[in-house]
């Protein structure tokens, strides 16, 4: 099967400085049947940095030119990552609505005002259940409350920051709450992420295998692959091994969105 990278980041975004060509030669040349450029919509983020607000009349028209000129070579998706706070969600809404991106992904990066990136939040909170729960609430607070978005991200980004001696996120440790979201993005017709990125130093997928496991088994079909790439060399990232492993796990499609709406892809 081809599969498509749905979660890539681009020079857009004020974390990566990857050129959209090198991006869209590299996914050819890995043989992706498309990507989705998903650039980062923060609004409020902390110690507020002009580079990451985006500008987003250029982005769509640059986008748009994008898909045109690649059109026989590559499926290009116009899409947005947005970053998720309580007070920021009618103003992420507006946005999301004024333009026509064809997949919208929904992900937690600041709690408490602190980007776990720092690693000034677990200087707060050295304690990693209290820590990783209030994670999962502010996932859970956008599931509740948010609608205007396609799949979740990366469930378990925390664990790429952490400093603690265990720094997994396992199913069995926080089912009540997984629960919730996972039964709160099914019951809303949304899906989930599964973000490679995640075997660059955890060892696995984000969220784990469990956690996407367990998503199948309540009746979860909505599932997209995204490398999270910051770097062309870093696109399609381990793409053989997540795809064995969704087999395994019983999924029989990979999903990517178009115009909003899930395109199914049979794993073979």
């Amino acid at each position: 099967m081809k599969m498509f990278d749905s979660h890539v980041h681009s020079l857009f975004s004020g974390d990566s400085e990857m050129d959209l060509n090198a991006a869209c030669t590299n996914s050819i040349e890995k043989g992706l049947e498309g990507i989705a450029f998903t650039d980062h919509l923060d609004i409020d983020y902390p110690n507020f940095d002009e580079k990451f607000l985006i500008d987003f009349d250029k982005y769509s028209t640059v986008m748009d030119d994008l898909k045109s000129q690649y059109s026989s070579r590559l499926n290009i998706l116009k899409g947005i990552e947005v970053g998720l706070q309580p007070h920021v969600l009618d103003a992420t809404n507006e946005i999301v609505n004024k333009y026509d991106f064809d997949f919208v992904i929904a992900s937690i990066h600041i709690i408490d005002c602190i980007d776990p990136y720092t690693g000034e939040y677990f200087k707060a909170y050295p304690d990693k259940n209290i820590a990783f729960t209030k994670y999962l609430n502010e996932i859970h607070h956008g599931v509740e409350n948010f609608q205007n978005y396609d799949v979740i991200g990366h469930i378990g980004y925390i664990r790429r920051y952490c400093n603690y001696e265990d720094n997994s996120l396992k199913y069995d440790d926080y089912c009540d709450i997984l629960d919730s979201i996972l039964k709160g993005v099914i019951e809303k017709g949304k899906g989930i992420e599964v973000n490679t990125s995640g075997y660059h130093t955890l060892g696995t997928p984000i969220p784990d295998l469990d956690i996407i496991k367990r998503y199948k088994e309540l009746g979860g079909e909505i599932i997209t692959t995204g490398s999270d790439a910051h770097a062309p060399e870093h696109i399609a990232y381990n793409f053989s091994t997540i795809k064995k492993a969704l087999s395994d796990i019983g999924f029989n499609y990979i999903a990517h969105f178009e115009k909003r709406k899930p395109v199914f892809t049979k794993i073979t």
